[in-house]
């Protein structure tokens, strides 16, 4: 998933997806243990993909808070 498009997305549809990808990752995680995965690439976009969505949520956090603390960077 590219950035430009998680960032057109509401923080809860961010924190949705976050969940589905950490869920997707837990189960290849556990196939990787038992067996063989497909596609053993998986794992590290789906990492990174979360690791992307964590960004965005923080940088929009931070944002609120400059706002309220009227700071400007």
């Amino acid at each position: 998933m590219k950035a430009k498009e998680l960032r057109e997305k509401s923080d809860s549809e961010l924190r949705l997806e976050r969940d589905k990808l950490i869920n997707k990752g837990r189960e290849l995680r556990f196939k990787k243990v038992i067996g063989v995965i497909e596609n053993p690439l998986q794992l590290r976009t789906i990492r990174r993909d979360i690791a992307r969505i964590n960004t965005i949520l923080h940088q929009r956090e931070l944002e609120k808070l400059y706002k309220e603390l009227n700071i400007t960077k």
